[in-house]
């Protein structure tokens, strides 16, 4: 049987991480963030129909914007806590400032859900974006200050 070694994820202290913007891991020039939307094991997670609407919304504006081609994925936590957000020969600062924008997005976003019909979404029904803006404005106090030296766990 192959030994199963620990992966970089699991290696930070959950029992002292909190809401914020972090440096997960740098693989060449693709730098993935850990956007920490929920303090772990609190009891308290992202909905399932937040998570997937703050989703959709998530990956359609960074893609949207002329930073598209820099952004390689946006996506949530299995843990529900958060997001991974994926992105190719951008500063720090420029990254921060994308989240901060698209947190902005979110939070003030209203309309129909891009994506979220039955031929463009595995499910579809299950969405719900008051939870996502809700999500999104808990954020936006958090990130207003971010700087690059608070990107390290």
């Amino acid at each position: 049987m192959m030994e199963l070694k620990p992966i970089a994820s699991f290696q930070v202290d959950h029992t002292k991480l909190t809401e914020g913007m972090y440096i997960s891991r740098v693989d060449g020039d693709v730098v993935t963030y850990d956007i920490r939307m929920v303090r772990p094991n609190c009891g308290t997670y992202l909905g399932y129909g937040a998570i997937h609407s703050f989703e959709h919304l998530f990956a359609t504006y960074v893609r949207s914007g002329p930073l598209s081609g820099q952004v390689i994925y946006a996506g949530p936590m299995g843990c529900r806590t958060g997001f991974y957000f994926l992105v190719r020969d951008m500063a720090p600062e420029t990254a921060i400032r994308l989240v901060r924008e698209t947190m902005a997005f979110i939070a003030d976003y209203q309309g129909p859900i891009p994506g979220a019909t039955e031929a463009e979404c595995g499910n579809y029904r299950e969405q719900d974006l008051e939870g996502a803006r809700a999500a999104a404005r808990k954020m936006l106090p958090i990130l207003k200050d971010w700087t690059v030296e608070k990107l390290a766990y």
